[in-house]
C-alpha cells in the first residue's frame, strides 16, 4: 500500500527537481550530497500552490474521491496563521490569540463548513510535506475526509529556510456548487 502512494509523490519529485534550477547538486567531502535550502520566492507561490494542491489531489484519486478546488478564504486563513506559528515558534493548531482554525476559516470570510487543518513545521518541500502527512493517520484522514471540496494552502518563510506549511480543508455550503470557469 505504502509503495502505491508513494510512487506517485517519488515522480513528483523527480519532476521538481527537474524544475528547481540548473546548478548541479554540491557534494560533501564525504561523497553525499550536501543539503540545499528550499527557498519559495514571490513568483513562485502560484506555482508552490498549485503543487500543494496536485499532491493532495493525487492522494485523494488513489482512493476514489474528487478533486479539491482553491479558495481563496480558506489559503487566507491558512497563511495567516502559517505566519503566526513562526512567530510562536511551534506548529500546532492555537493561533496566538486563542484562535481555533475553525474561527480562522470563519474570519477569512469562510462560508462552508470546516474540515480539517494540517500543520508542519520543516525545511521540506511541498510534496514532502504531503508524503509525511500522507503517512500519519491524523493527517491522512483528513486529506481522505470525503466531505471536502475547497483547500487553501499556505505557508510562511523564516530567514533560515525553515518552512511553517499549513493546508485547510472545508466543504461549501449546502447548495452551493463549484463551477469551472
Amino acid at each position: 500500500m505504502v509503495r502505491l502512494l508513494s510512487m506517485p509523490i517519488l515522480g513528483a519529485l523527480i519532476l521538481s527537481a527537474c524544475t528547481m534550477t540548473g546548478v548541479p547538486m554540491r557534494m560533501g567531502p564525504d561523497g553525499r550530497p550536501v543539503p540545499a535550502v528550499y527557498r519559495i520566492g514571490p513568483n513562485d507561490a502560484p506555482r508552490v500552490r498549485q503543487r500543494m494542491q496536485d499532491g493532495l489531489n493525487t492522494m485523494r484519486a488513489q482512493h476514489g474521491l474528487p478533486p479539491l478546488q482553491a479558495s481563496a478564504e480558506l489559503a487566507s486563513a491558512a497563511a495567516t496563521h502559517a505566519q503566526d506559528m513562526s512567530f510562536q515558534s511551534r506548529p500546532w493548531h492555537w493561533g496566538s490569540d486563542g484562535s481555533s482554525p475553525m474561527q480562522r476559516a470563519q474570519r477569512a470570510g469562510y462560508t462552508g463548513a470546516f474540515i480539517g487543518e494540517m500543520v508542519s513545521e520543516t525545511f521540506e518541500t511541498e510534496i514532502e510535506t504531503v508524503t509525511a502527512w500522507m503517512q500519519e493517520a491524523e493527517t491522512r484522514a483528513v486529506i481522505l475526509d470525503s466531505r471536502a471540496r475547497e483547500v487553501g494552502v499556505g505557508w510562511h518563510q523564516d530567514a533560515n529556510g525553515k518552512l511553517w506549511w499549513v493546508v485547510v480543508l472545508g466543504e461549501p455550503q449546502a447548495g452551493f456548487q463549484i463551477s469551472a470557469r
